[in-house]
């Protein structure tokens, strides 16, 4: 219980300590109009207020990541609170910070464009289909996440896939419709739901009989299956800590946001929230289950979610079950979408305030995204994880030539880009889906990347600061 106390502590501290460093080192322009006004459309581009976009952003980013991640996660036994602590506060709110944040300054563009303003047209393309590639595959893995809850949960009077044609119907309109109709209006209430549900929880932690593992019981890998911490811990407690999805959220946000000192909220307060959600579902399932190998038998975290919910809550644990294994993602699926949608209008230079225009590009992506349905769900889960890494680890190297090319303090994305390099570069060496080579080669091949990877970025940076000076 200590460790767990104490990791929550940290991560308020870090955004009220390292958030204002970070917001420091990028140098915010209060004084500055943002999208939401030199843009706006009543589409895409409308003014917000501050709390509002902050639900908004974190409904956009938590969908069940921050819940089903952290209960795998812990089973690799007290080094996921460590991960979700420091990989939280810093890297994966500095990386959603930086990223939010350098939209907001370039107008509201989509993540392949920042990608390609600071790592070259070649990068510009090839991130273009990564991130729609990603979106359309985080879209899919949360259609039938819900589906297949919604079936169970009705006895099976709606089979699974009357529950996908359900979900996609809402999906097109949150997709089509300007983001103040049913984004704008229905997210705040499900963000304040879900973090009422984690509060509750986190009551039952509390409260409830059980046990907790401590740092101090050592950092060694418990998981049943024997997999080692690193990197796989790192990939798998991705949204709690670290998430590249989330660098194609804040686009959105950025084009609604009223002032740049509404970012630290938004954008790095929205991730360390996510943070404590994910620190409070690795204790909570840890703490029901009672161990590491009773976890892995309980079933899939969903199950796990609504087996917490109603014994610690009853009736009213079957209403946040709902929410958070339900709702949660059905929200992220649809940004995910509309995401991607933004994408692919910027790469082909269409306007969207028609509605045909909008439907037009769509179309295609939902398409796709039904077919991906027939696919094993594990399969689209691994591919997933690896991809919304690796992304993430190319957005902290966009944000480090950002803040080299600005005269800032590059250091703070830039050792998480190192890091995370090693990370993505070892996981789909030793990975299953991946080559499945033996474990020592791969990090050390991880390892030479991230060290090629800096050396490339030391002749850069000596270049540029030749050139500019």
């Amino acid at each position: 219980m200590i460790s767990f106390s104490l990791a929550l502590v940290a991560l308020l501290l870090g955004y009220l300590i390292y958030g204002k460093v970070v917001e420091h080192a990028f140098g915010i322009e209060p004084e500055q109009r943002t999208p939401a006004y030199t843009k706006q459309d009543g589409i895409d581009y409308t003014p917000m207020s501050r709390w509002r976009v902050f639900l908004i952003q974190f409904l956009n980013i938590a969908g069940t990541g921050p819940i089903f991640g952290a209960i795998m996660g812990i089973q690799f036994g007290p080094a996921a609170y460590l991960w979700i602590v420091l990989g939280c506060i810093f890297i994966g709110a500095v990386h959603d910070y930086l990223t939010g944040m350098m939209c907001v300054r370039k107008g509201g563009i989509s993540l392949p464009e920042i990608l390609g303003d600071e790592l070259g047209s070649a990068m510009r393309q090839g991130m273009r289909l990564f991130s729609i590639v990603l979106l359309v595959l985080v879209g899919t893995v949360f259609v039938v996440t819900p589906a297949d809850l919604l079936a169970e949960m009705t006895n099976g009077s709606m089979g699974r896939l009357a529950w996908v044609g359900v979900i996609f119907i809402y999906y097109i309109l949150a997709t089509m419709l300007p983001i103040s109709t049913l984004i704008g209006k229905l997210y705040p209430l499900f963000g304040i739901s879900l973090l009422v549900m984690a509060l509750l929880t986190c009551y039952g932690i509390y409260t409830e009989s059980g046990w907790l593992p401590e740092v101090t019981d050592g950092l060694a890998s418990h998981h049943p299956k024997g997999l080692p911490v690193f990197p796989m811990l790192c990939i798998t407690i991705a949204c709690g800590a670290v998430s590249g999805f989330h660098g194609t959220q804040s686009p959105m946000m950025s084009r609604c946001i009223e002032n740049e000192r509404h970012g630290r909220v938004v954008f790095y307060g929205a991730m360390i929230t996510e943070g404590v959600v994910a620190m409070i579902w690795a204790a909570a399932a840890i703490k029901y289950a009672g161990t590491y190998e009773h976890l892995a038998e309980l079933g899939t975290p969903g199950v796990v979610v609504n087996m917490i919910c109603n014994t610690w809550f009853g009736a009213v644990g079957a209403v946040l079950a709902v929410l958070g294994v339900v709702a949660a993602p059905i929200t992220s699926g649809d940004t995910a979408f509309r995401s991607a949608r933004l994408i692919v209008a910027d790469i082909l230079h269409i306007g969207q305030q028609r509605f045909v225009s909008r439907f037009a590009i769509a179309l295609p992506m939902f398409a796709i995204s039904v077919a991906l349905v027939f696919i094993d769900f594990n399969v689209l889960w691994r591919y997933f994880a690896w991809t919304n890494q690796t992304l993430a680890t190319f957005t902290l190297w966009a944000a480090t030539v950002w803040m080299v090319r600005k005269g800032r303090c590059y250091w703070i994305p830039f050792i998480p880009a190192l890091f995370m390099t090693v990370v993505c570069t070892s996981y789909i060496l030793i990975a299953p889906e991946g080559f499945s080579l033996p474990y020592v080669p791969s990090i050390i091949a991880g390892l030479i990347v991230m060290f090629a990877s800096a050396a490339g970025f030391i002749i850069w940076k000596i270049n540029y600061n030749k050139n500019n000076n």
